[in-house]
């Protein structure tokens, strides 16, 4: 009895003890221990990550947003997993994977891959979060769950399935606009910032502002509390236009492909707002190798070059503005060469003219008449560059595009031949211009001199926020309107007048000024010009009677059919005026009927190889005057008929036949090469002329 009095009262004093310590903790030392509880809590603090704000196109379509992911993972190290099955259902389940998530190898490759987790666990390592797929959206993981082999067969806690949470950018239309756009990058801590682009300019509104969630002590234990919530980044409203966008790109990219070239930029905006309504950059890939293939690189509208004659227009308009020109009828002597101040190479012109007037200078792109017309005003180096730095010429436009660069203009003192520098640059060299600096001049001509800031950027919107983006301006004028006016029958003729070096771009439909401009690019090695590698472009407003739009366009290096700045660069503007004149963009109908004459003719409507369409059509529509044009059934081993067919199937035809095809122009085809019905070996090229 005396052992188990001495444990009971052993045990009695412990507790006693125990008691003692509680009362004391718990009430008279309370306020300590909350306070070193609550130290100790605080130091978990975390950090809450803002959702970052959506770009969007001027009506509000979704450019980049960004969605939520998953990374579906397998807990091979969980006593519930059921090995045995694991191993049974391999074989099923790597079909399955192959049929849901694709990958290089197909089956086979999924199967090696679920059997590498047995290999590491032979050796003792089972891993605790073996990634199985990555990048799936909510829906994918619980088809992956609930339907797959083994996973469905034993449920979520016996199979050891996990997921994380994983934040992406999207960009729903792809790699429209994408460099303008811009990319993104997700840093380990789980923040998402902007590397380029609009992502890039705007990533601090973008962002938002972070939030903070503090561990507290609950009354059934532990658990995070908001004390500062996340605040969701600004949508930013762009002036991306997605149907102009979709023109621009086509455009662009089918006259790279067409004349092979290396790359190529072009920006479309709107006259009297700035606002960029398509913007796109294209590239071969890999760069020069002639691959033919083109991806979205490098946002070179921003990026310095030197122009060419394309920034003739801006000499000139200083020029007249000055009062150095006061009558574009005057005749300057040309030549065949000159040297400007009596020094450096003498200046030459691609064709020989004697004599031009000021607006023949424009239009048929004379070096030697622009540099005589300022070089006889100009002494000064220093002067004439202040000049143009006057203009706002000189600064950063702030388009809202990250990686944008300024105009460079040097100052050459005369003793280091400043005065040779200074005729170089009113015709386009000595100088470096970046495309979009060069478009904000031909748009304050159309626009009567109002030198509206080209902007990527019409509002922000967030939680009942919804701010515009007023029109700025670089200055309030570039020039005056009556300069503007005399500039913009210049331009004109550079595509209307009978010798004008863009007259290939005259069309019936939409009215195009403009100038040409072609620039060799420098040898990295020798440091001189490489005459067989050009820049082309071509800078220019529709309609001519009342501007709309400006665009400008360069393209660099062209291999085969076009070699010439209205040829490439040109081509593109007007094919881009053509397509939004053809969805009425222009502020014209597209409606036939509106224009339609009292009787008109039976038209011909063009159908497709199937002559039972144009049974159907007639049926379907009731078009009975209709006149259909079938293709003519040629002879094997000879070229197919495609007159009158769209593009899309006419290609489809001739390499259904087993030749090659080159086509150029839009609409149907009007023409081919060889004629139909000529023999021809297989593999040889068809020749297809499109026209509206």
């Amino acid at each position: 009895m005396l052992r188990y009095l001495l444990i009971t009262g052993a045990i009695l004093l412990a507790a006693s003890y125990i008691a003692f310590c509680l009362f004391q903790n718990t009430v008279l030392h309370a306020d300590k221990w909350n306070e070193k509880a609550s130290l100790e809590l605080s130091r978990t603090d975390k950090v809450l990550y803002p959702e970052r704000g959506d770009i969007l196109a001027d009506d509000g379509t979704v450019l980049a947003t960004t969605m939520q992911y998953y990374t579906a993972r397998i807990d091979f190290g969980s006593e519930a997993f059921r090995w045995e099955a694991y191993v049974n259902a391999l074989d099923s389940l790597a079909e399955s994977m192959q049929a849901h998530f694709p990958i290089k190898g197909g089956v086979a490759a999924w199967g090696d891959s679920l059997r590498a987790p047995l290999r590491r666990a032979a050796h003792g390592r089972k891993s605790r979060s073996w990634r199985l797929v990555k990048n799936i959206t909510n829906a994918d993981y619980r088809q992956l769950r609930d339907s797959f082999p083994f996973f469905h067969w034993l449920g979520a806690a016996k199979c050891g399935i996990i997921r994380d949470k994983v934040k992406r950018r999207k960009n729903p239309y792809g790699d429209m606009a994408k460099l303008s756009i811009g990319v993104v990058s997700e840093r380990r801590d789980g923040q998402i910032h902007g590397m380029s682009g609009l992502e890039y300019a705007l990533d601090s509104l973008l962002f938002g502002k972070t939030g903070v969630s503090k561990v507290v002590n609950f009354t059934r234990g532990v658990g995070n509390w908001t004390q500062i919530p996340a605040v969701r980044g600004y949508d930013v409203v762009s002036t991306i236009n997605v149907q102009m966008q979709d023109i621009l790109e086509n455009a662009l990219l089918d006259r790279l492909r067409f004349c092979r070239a290396e790359w190529g930029t072009a920006v479309l905006m709107e006259v009297e707002t700035g606002e960029i309504k398509a913007i796109s950059n294209f590239e071969e890939y890999p760069l020069g190798s002639g691959s033919g293939r083109y991806v979205e690189a490098r946002n070179r509208a921003v990026q310095r070059f030197e122009p060419g004659s394309v920034v003739k227009p801006l000499s000139m308009m200083i020029a007249v503005e000055d009062g150095i020109v006061r009558d574009t009828a005057q005749v300057i002597p040309i030549g065949a060469s000159y040297r400007a101040y009596g020094q450096g190479k003498p200046i030459t012109d691609s064709h020989f003219n004697s004599a031009l007037t000021v607006t023949g200078i424009i239009e048929q792109s004379s070096n030697i008449g622009m540099a005589k017309i300022i070089s006889g005003a100009y002494k000064d180096p220093k002067a004439w560059v202040d000049r143009v730095r006057q203009l706002g010429f000189l600064e950063r436009l702030h388009t809202g595009i990250g990686e944008e660069t300024a105009a460079y203009f040097p100052v050459v003192p005369i003793n280091a031949g400043g005065l040779v520098t200074l005729s170089r640059q009113t015709y386009g060299y000595a100088t470096e211009i970046p495309p979009i600096h060069t478009l904000s001049i031909y748009n304050a001509i159309a626009n009567d001199g109002r030198y509206v800031r080209p902007r990527l950027i019409k509002g922000l919107r967030r939680d009942g926020i919804d701010s515009i983006v007023p029109v700025d301006y670089v200055r309030p004028q570039a020039c005056s309107p009556q300069t503007a006016s005399i500039m913009r029958a210049m331009l004109a003729k550079v595509v209307s007048g009978s010798r004008g070096t863009a007259r290939s771009l005259r069309n019936p439909y939409v009215s195009i000024a403009g100038k040409t401009g072609t620039c060799y690019s420098i040898d990295s090695i020798t440091k001189k010009y490489d005459t067989s590698r050009k820049r082309l472009a071509f800078c220019g407003f529709f309609p001519v009677e009342k501007p709309r739009y400006s665009c400008v366009v360069l393209i660099y290096h062209p291999r085969q059919e076009a070699f010439g700045a209205a040829s490439t660069s040109g081509m593109v503007l007007k094919n881009v005026a053509l397509g939004l004149y053809s969805r009425g963009l222009l502020d014209n109908t597209s409606d036939y009927r509106a224009d339609s004459p009292e009787k008109p003719s039976a038209p011909t409507l063009f159908t497709t190889s199937d002559g039972h369409l144009s049974s159907v059509f007639e049926s379907q529509f009731g078009v009975k005057s209709a006149m259909f044009k079938t293709p003519v059934k040629t002879s094997a081993g000879s070229v197919p008929d495609v007159l009158g067919m769209g593009l899309r199937e006419a290609v489809a035809t001739v390499e259904q036949a087993r030749y090659n095809v080159r086509f150029t122009g839009s609409g149907h085809v009007s023409s081919q090469d060889p004629a139909p019905g000529t023999p021809l070996s297989r593999g040889a090229t068809i020749k297809l002329y499109l026209s509206e």
